[in-house]
């Protein structure tokens, strides 16, 4: 089994929110060790959670330099509903471009057009990189 328990109440609103949440806050860490939060698109696969890039982006040098990572997401109105996974995160060439990944244009696929692309192939032109995580840990509330 991994890090979330989708038989207990916590663990399955994780699950939920995982599959169903648009933005997530991918952090990562500077040279410096200044934490550089990101807001990004991400597609959940039960074990993993994938995200692309631009290449060469500060994030991708952050994770090759300290793949260890949090993927926040978003609380409810009221600060509550708070989901924290920390673990580790690294290029995945092996993933499918965006356009190919069905379950992130079934969740992207108006957001793609809403923020100028022609469709899925345009957008995997310019975000070219996968990046998979892998959470450890899981805290919340």
């Amino acid at each position: 089994m991994g890090v979330i328990d989708p038989d207990t109440e916590f663990g399955a609103r994780v699950e939920r929110r995982l599959r169903e949440d648009v933005i997530g806050w991918l952090v990562t860490v500077s040279a410096d060790g200044t934490p550089q939060p990101n807001p990004v698109w991400f597609v959940w696969d039960g074990e993993t959670a994938l995200i692309y890039s631009i290449p060469d982006q500060a994030k991708l040098r952050n994770i090759e330099r300290n793949p260890q990572i949090s993927l926040h997401l978003d609380s409810g109105s009221g600060g509550d509903d708070i989901v924290i996974l920390t673990g580790s995160a690294a290029v995945d060439p092996a993933a499918p471009p965006v356009d190919q990944n069905r379950p992130y244009v079934e969740k992207y696929g108006d957001e793609i057009k809403r923020i100028g692309f022609a469709g899925a192939a345009k957008m995997a032109e310019k975000y070219a990189v996968a990046i998979r995580f892998t959470p450890r840990k899981v805290r919340g509330f």
